[in-house]
């Protein structure tokens, strides 16, 4: 089993500080980005490698302002929010079960968003950003191990077959799960871009 003393109550506040921070520091250089692009559409992105790896062509999108501004300003709060409930924890503080629903319904949330962006990004958009994919990356692992702990601690109740037969297996291949969701989602970028990274290879 992996991790064999490792247990999600003691991990999830650190697991939420380190994903939260990178969330911030990711938000913060894509909302600097959207403004130097708003000053100036021409300007060349640091983070634009070639036609494929082209954080600018992700910001200028349609997609890159969803509600009708810049999506990393989402970004900004409700990664600073991760962080404050990670350092709470860390600090003792106890939260009722309403409140661990809200955060599980706002990381539901920010989980169906990242995917719809990597539907839109490979499929529509036609090219990646690096830190969209950390984004993707951290928001997956946030929501994994949140559900997870709100599964043991029991503010979310699943039906008896899942708890004694599924569960139990789930928990044993917690990070087995998470590698192989990741990659899944690294697969599908790769074969839909082979064409490119293909001939190099």
């Amino acid at each position: 089993m992996i991790f064999k003393n490792w247990t999600v109550k003691k991990a999830l506040p650190y697991i939420m500080i380190v994903c939260g921070t990178v969330g911030v520091y990711c938000a913060f250089v894509l909302s600097q980005d959207k403004i130097r692009l708003l000053e100036n559409p021409n300007t060349h992105l640091n983070c634009s490698l070639d036609p494929i790896i082209s954080c600018g062509n992700v910001i200028s999108s349609n997609q890159g302002h969803t509600f009708g501004f810049p999506n990393p300003f989402l970004g900004l709060a409700g990664f600073a929010a991760v962080i404050t409930i990670g350092v709470a924890i860390l600090a003792g503080g106890k939260f009722a079960r309403w409140f661990w629903l809200m955060v599980e319904a706002g990381l539901v949330f920010a989980l169906g968003f990242v995917h719809w962006l990597f539907i839109q990004s490979v499929y529509n958009i036609g090219a990646l950003c690096m830190y969209c994919m950390a984004v993707w990356t951290i928001t997956i692992t946030s929501f994994w191990y949140l559900t997870l702990y709100n599964i043991d601690s029991k503010n979310i109740v699943l039906p008896k077959a899942l708890s004694k037969r599924i569960y139990p297996f789930i928990r044993r291949h917690h990070l087995d799960i998470l590698i192989l969701w990741l990659l899944l989602i690294a697969a599908l970028i790769l074969k839909h871009f082979w064409y490119y990274y293909g001939r190099n290879f």
